[in-house]
Order: structure tokens, then sequence, then C-alpha cells
């Protein structure tokens, strides 16, 4: 009897672990928001101009992190596997996240989809209230590709300004493994190498002694991708020369890909940077 009884506790205790593996994760707050409206959008803005809330449970007045996935400016999703983990994740710290999909290339040439991340940031400003968040603590960042919308946006005063909000308003900035010339993407759109380096109005360095720019915390991985950590490594000291808030911080046992998307996992240490830098802006 005692055999068979351990035999059956044995058995739930599988069947348990067994069906938290495979329950399905827990979807997005609100899931497919438009962020953008109007009888001139295209099919393709219809498509993909839409974001995801995961906001914090019993919870008012939260910080807000607006997220911008990667993939290049020509790939990548906001209901990609790594991207929901991170919305999911950070939500279950506190912070409301806003994950957001725009326009790619070549089927969207610049500045389509800095023109989206704007529109996505300024619905945050305006919308982020009904919703439970603090406005005044909206945040915004992103891996990659996402990392260089981050510092256009936050940078460039000109992309926010169009839709009645300012760079000011925003409370910090995170941009993670992000470019920091002009894009690579935007260069090939241009007729430009990959590495023929330009730092024109679409380089977030062209902006580095702009006034009204948010606290940043720049991000990176000991093992990046060629070129990349050098950038980011200059972005850090050009933005100290010029008197900017910024701490820079290079992650180790990471690459390019890893150190963005290990953000949705309890324990990373970008994580762990990230809430510090958005708990400490109270």
């Amino acid at each position: 009897m005692k055999f068979a009884s351990l035999l059956f506790l044995f058995s739930a205790v599988a069947l348990s672990l067994s069906a938290k593996d495979t329950a399905p994760a827990p979807p997005p707050t609100q899931a497919n928001i438009a962020y953008k409206a109007g009888d001139k959008l295209t099919a393709y803005e219809k498509e993909r101009c839409k974001l995801d809330l995961y906001l914090p449970t019993d919870k008012k007045d939260f910080p807000t992190l607006v997220w911008f996935h990667g993939g290049g400016l020509t790939a990548g999703s906001k209901d990609s596997p790594k991207t929901c983990a991170i919305g999911r994740g950070l939500a279950q710290e506190g912070v409301g996240m806003v994950v957001v999909n725009y326009r790619l290339s070549p089927k969207a040439k610049y500045p389509a989809y800095v023109e989206d991340a704007a529109s996505a940031v300024a619905w945050t400003l305006k919308n982020i209230a009904q919703h439970g968040g603090d406005p005044k603590r909206v945040f915004v960042g992103g891996h990659s590709a996402g990392g260089y919308l981050t510092l256009l946006l936050g940078m460039d005063a000109r992309h926010l300004a169009k839709h009645g909000v300012k760079h000011s308003d925003l409370a910090g900035l995170i941009p993670v493994s992000g470019q920091v010339m002009t894009h690579y993407t935007v260069r090939g759109e241009r007729g430009v190498g990959k590495y023929s380096i330009l730092a024109d109005d679409a380089a977030p360095a062209r902006w580095a002694e702009a006034k009204g720019i948010a606290p940043m915390l720049v991000l990176w991985a000991d093992k990046e991708m060629e070129t990349r950590g050098e950038e980011n490594v200059f972005l850090v000291s050009l933005l100290k020369a010029a008197k900017q808030k910024v701490t820079g911080l290079m992650i180790p046992n990471r690459d390019h890909s890893s150190v963005g998307n290990n953000i949705g996992e309890p324990g990373d240490a970008a994580r762990k940077a990230l809430l510090e830098f958005i708990n400490a802006k109270r």
C-alpha cells in the first residue's frame, strides 16, 4: 500500500509539473491597439502600426517602458516569444510595458519606421494614464534596431514634436546595443555600404549636444557584433563630453542577440540594470 501511495504521489507531481511546462504563457493585458488613425493610412500601416500592453496587476501610477524590438529595421515582431517574455516579465516587476510593431524596410523606407516609433511614444504619453500608468514616468527602450529608434527619438526633438509632445517629457532612455551612426539599413536604402560610416541627421550621434535629452542608460554586450560595442562606448563618451546624463554598462557573457533577448529572464544582468534605472526615477 505504501508503495502504491508513493507511486500515485510521484505521478501526480509529474503531471502537475508537466501541465505547468506546457501551459500557455499569459497574453498581453490588451493586444493589437492601433496607435495611428486616419483615412490616409496605408494597408501596411494598418497592419504593422499596433502595440500590446502588458500592465502590472493591482498597481496604479506605475512607470511605463515603451519597447521596440530589434531586427535590423528589416525584421522582427512584438509577437516573438522573446519579446513577449520581456513584456510579461517586466510587467510582473511593476513596470507597464508598451510593446510596439513598426513598419519595416524595404517595404517602408526611412523615415517611415522612425515616424511609427514616434507615434507609438506619443500615444503612450497621451494615453497611459487611462491604463493606470504615470505619464511623467514614461521611458523608451529597445534592442538593436529598437535601440537605434530609441536614441533617435530621444535625441532628435523633431520626431516627437510632430505629435505635440516633447522628447524632454520622457523620464529616461534605455537603448540596448543600438546603432549610433546612421543605421546600416538606412545607408543601404541610400546606396551606401554597410561599413561606410555616415553620421547625418539620421544618426543619433549627430544630436549629442541637443537640449532636453532625458537621462540615459546605454547597455551593450561584451561579445558584440562588429563595431557595435565600439559605437556604444563612443556614444557614452560623447554624451558625457556634451554634459548629458548618461550611464554606460557592458553586460558580461552576452552577445548581440542575447543581451536584449535575455531581458525577459529573471536574474538577467541587463534586466536588473534596467529596473534599477527605472525605479530610481520616482
